[in-house]
């Protein structure tokens, strides 16, 4: 059985959330938008193991819904909104807050995996 060397959790996830590299946290993780990296420019961190799949998509979803719907019925009930100001609105605000999530929760995922030697990392 070969010994594994424990790695910090936490740092490794806040290092992913901020889109750097969970090893080193100095190299930029992805490539574009959502494409991860093949390996850190920093630390030569091989990147090809990260599964992430659908669970930031998940994740970003959950968070989103959230954080608006709690306002849905004081907009309609306290603040007297229209129903296209409010679609308006809230549609933008989920837009937006899925697009800045989204990859800083992949970022985290990919930390994660690092930190728990899963998949191959």
């Amino acid at each position: 059985m070969k010994a594994t060397v424990q790695r910090d959790t936490k740092q490794a996830m806040i290092r992913g959330f901020k889109r750097s590299c969970p090893r080193c946290g100095k190299a930029y993780l992805f490539d574009g938008y959502l494409a991860v990296a093949k390996e850190c420019s920093g630390c030569n961190l091989d990147l090809t193991p990260q599964r992430a799949d659908d669970g930031p998509a998940y994740l970003t979803i959950i968070i989103v819904g959230h954080l608006l719907v709690p306002f849905l019925v004081p907009a309609y009930k306290i603040w007297d909104l229209q129903h296209a100001i409010v679609a308006i609105v809230f549609s933008t605000f989920a837009v937006v807050l899925s697009l800045v999530l989204l990859p800083r929760l992949k970022g985290a995922l990919i930390g994660f995996q690092w930190a728990k030697q899963m998949h191959g990392f």
